[in-house]
Parts: C-alpha cells; structure tokens; sequence
C-alpha cells in the first residue's frame, strides 16, 4: 500500500489562506475497517466557522477573484488539476484508510476527481457574456452570467474527495469564493485538498476556506448566515430540507442533491449474461458496500426471469471478497461507522418481519470481527411500497422486484419519493430508450450506456438543481440581462 503521508495528519482549519489551531479541540478520525485513529481533525466553534465565511465574503467583495479573467480562473483550476494528479497515489491511500475505497472503485474516487477539476479549468475560460435574439427588444440584449458570492459547500462521507473536487471545481470556476465544510467522518480528505491549493496553487487566500466542525449550530451558520448567497448540498434528503429551510431565511440559492432509491430494469427480451449479472450486483448493491446515493438498489425483473437472476446473483454475491481495503484482493469494505451499521442491520432485519426473504447475506461476515463490515444482501418477496423497497438504506442491500408487463415495470420505477437515477437493460435499444423516457429520473442509463458529463441531480425528494457541464456551471451563476441601445 502507498503510504498517505502528508496527506494524512492532524490538520488545523484552513482559513484566509492560513492553518488556524481549532477553537473547541480536536474528534478522532476512525478507519471504518479497523476501528483505529488514524488522526485528529479540528472542532470549531460558531465564532470560528463565522470568521471562514467573513474570509469568503471579504475575498469576493474586495479579492481579484470574482473580477479576474476567464483565463486566470482556469490557469488556477489547471494548476489543482494537475496537483491532484501528481498526488493521485496518497490520496487513493488516504481513501482506502479514511472511508473504505476499494480498487475497482479507485477511478470513481481518485483519478476522478482529478479530471473534474481538469473539466472546471475548460468551463470557466468559456464566455460568460453573450448577445441573444430577444423577443420585445428595442435594441442588443446582453446575457452575462455573474457569480453569485460566498458558497458554503456541505459535502458527505461516502464519495468525499469526488464531491469536494466537483462542487469546489464548479464553485470556482463561476468565480465564487468558497466555505467546504467536509463530514466529520470523513475530514481530511478536504483539508488535504486545501493542503494542495494552499502548496501548489496561485489561487488567492480567502477565496477557498475548510472547516470541520461536529456540532449543529456551527454547521447550521453555513445555512442560514446573511454573508452566504448559495448552499450547495449533497447528503441525505431529511438533512437537504433542513438545509433548504435554513437557506429560506434569506432566500440563498440551493443545490440539492440528495437520496435515490433507483431501479434498474430489465426487460422481458433482455439477454442475461455473466457479465450482466455482475454489473447489476456492482452498481445496485457492493460498489462502495452500497453507500452511494445513484446505486440501483432495486432491481425490477420479469417474472419469467425473476427466480434465474436472483440464483445468478446470489451465486456471485456470496463470491465476493470482503475485507479491509488495502488488501488488492478485496472487492468490498466497510460500512463508514458503527451507528451506520447497526441502521442497515435494522433495515434489512425489519424487511424480513415484513415478509421478505433474505436470500443471501443479512448480517456481518463471521470472519470479520473487527471493522464496521455487512454482507452483500439480495432480498425478494418484497411488496413495491414496502419500507425497505422506498427508503434508502445506503449499504449492500439489493432489493429484488418482479413484474408481469412494461407498464408494471415502470409503475414501480416510479413509486418511489426519490427520482436520481436508474438503468434499462433491454435488446431492442429503440424500446429500451422508450422506457427511460417514461422513468421520473435526472438520470437514465440504457444498456450501461453513461450520460457522460452532462447535468446530474434528480427529481422529487433527490434534490435541487443540476450538477456537472455547463449546466452545472451555471447553477453556481446569475443570469442578468442587459438591454442595449440600438
């Protein structure tokens, strides 16, 4: 294993462009597969939290950043690029330690990251000005699009060197100032990239502030503090109202994006291959042990296919390699925390009072005393509006459905509060296409097919806007219209 090194240490908050010693201690940072410390992460307090944002705030009224050409804003962006890069080896280490990134998930987490920020540097060197065809004009219409100020960044623990690249890089590259407040599960993966911006980037102090603190009130100022214009959240739909409420007070712009409960699909003339099989176990049940908000978790199966699928991957399932992540051989780690474990027990144990059958999986591996791990879990015999069917569990739970015809298959894919992703697999792609039309999602695969960098967010109770391309640029911007005499 790539030791972390630097990467991994007992940072201070990252404020103004200086490390500052915490005001209210430090919390122990726990490796979810040992239970070990592997470092202390700075508390603050709402006073210290309060002196990042006024850091934000001053850097956008008064710094070079909001006012800096389209190419100085990219050359900084590139140069973050280009160090999370160079660095790629320690921070796979440091995401194998602090929450559990196996090797066949590394590109989503480390490499990926990289190229977000690589894809923010090439939007923010876009035009931001442009003159449009107005209908009632009585002269040249100018659309520019502006900044919106100080944005708070609240990202989770389960992708967090991902969600703190893509919303930092979109942030900046509309010529934001920034407050990232990182979980405290998962901390130094955003001091560690306030380490890089601070050692291997020309972007000005103040312009990006991290913070980490546990408790609510210091949290909550990041929501509902006057000098903040924008929260952009991603984390669970009972928090993204509470943050959506708290940003009301002063009507600040929200991105929200927040739970999914998606199903995937497969119609009655799809081919059920080996390699088939194995993508529907990854993507809706073991890819980061299901602690991922677009994982597929249902699984909606014709009934003539239905007993074959679930045998096929329940064969696979119990195949797969548990254990601490820096082993190569392992393919699945653990679950983040205790609390977080014992939810997902709860979960699947209520599913079976309910009626559902545990066909494989269920509970924590034998040989795994230490570390907060769970099976993969396939579950049937489950009614379409059973609870475990409609919540999210966020852990390897993959819950099979059977249907009778098309219209069924749908109807289920939409009986669900949430609305993120999904997947059809089919062999007449024309149908298949016809079907993802007809699921209330922000995003649809067909036949594995990605979107690609396109908008992602979701419908219903999974959020708020859009991120990702320039769609997702723009989310971080106000459009103004200017009527110009002809």
């Amino acid at each position: 294993m790539t030791q972390p090194g630097a990467l991994l240490d007992n940072y201070g908050h990252y404020i103004d462009g200086q490390w500052m010693e915490p005001d209210s201690g430090r919390y122990d940072d726990i490796n979810p597969a040992t239970t070990d410390v592997l470092a202390t992460a700075p508390d603050a307090s709402v006073e210290q939290v309060s002196s990042a944002i006024a850091a934000a705030r001053r850097a956008f009224d008064e710094g070079p950043w909001a006012t800096a050409n389209p190419e100085e804003g990219a050359r900084c962006l590139t140069q973050l690029s280009a160090a999370l890069l160079e660095h790629v080896e320690e921070f796979y280490a440091l995401a194998q330690l602090e929450w559990g990134c196996s090797a066949t998930e590394r590109m989503f987490h480390v490499e990926g990251p990289a190229v977000m920020v690589g894809r923010a540097a090439e939007l923010a060197a876009e035009p931001a000005e442009t003159t449009i065809d107005a209908w009632g004009a009585t002269g040249t219409t100018v659309l520019r699009y502006e900044p919106l100020g100080v944005v708070s960044v609240l990202t989770p623990w389960n992708f967090p060197h991902t969600l703190n690249a893509m919303k930092l890089g979109s942030a900046l590259a509309a010529g934001n100032t920034v407050v990232l407040k990182p979980s405290p599960l998962a901390p130094l993966a955003g001091l560690a990239m306030a380490r890089l911006i601070d050692e291997h980037t020309d972007i000005p102090p103040g312009v990006v502030n991290v913070v980490t603190p546990t408790g609510v009130e210091a949290s909550k100022l990041l929501t509902t503090d006057p000098r903040v214009d924008m929260v952009s959240f991603t984390g669970s739909s009972a928090v993204g109202r509470e943050v959506m409420a708290g940003a009301a007070s002063t009507m600040k712009r929200v991105l929200l994006e927040c739970g999914g409960k998606s199903a995937a699909l497969l119609l009655d003339d799809v081919t059920v291959t080996d390699e088939l099989l194995d993508r529907l176990l990854f993507e809706g049940c073991t890819m980061h042990a299901g602690q991922a908000c677009i994982l597929n978790s249902r699984l909606v199966v014709p009934d003539a296919l239905h007993d074959e699928v679930v045998d096929r991957l329940a064969e696979r399932a119990r195949k797969v390699v548990v254990g601490n992540t820096i082993d190569p051989a392992v393919q699945m780690g653990p679950l983040i925390s205790e609390p977080h474990l014992e939810r997902v027990e709860a979960m699947v144990a209520r599913a079976a009072q309910d009626g559902a059958t545990v066909v494989t999986g269920g509970r924590r591996p034998p040989d795994l005393p230490g570390g907060f791990f769970f099976e993969p879990t396939i579950l049937t015999n489950v009614a379409a509006d059973a609870h475990i069917a409609q919540e999210e569990v966020f852990g390897p739970v993959l819950t099979v459905l059977r249907y009778r015809d098309e219209h069924e298959a749908v109807a289920i894919a939409n009986n669900s509060p949430y609305g993120l992703g999904g997947a059809v697999w089919c062999s007449d792609v024309d149908r298949g296409t016809e079907v993802a039309r007809r699921i209330r999602t922000g995003q649809v695969s067909v036949n594995g097919s990605l979107p690609g960098d396109a908008p992602f967010g979701g419908f219903k109770q999974s959020g708020i806007g859009r991120e990702g391309g320039m769609i997702g640029l723009r989310a971080y911007m106000e459009p103004k219209a200017i009527g110009v005499p002809a």
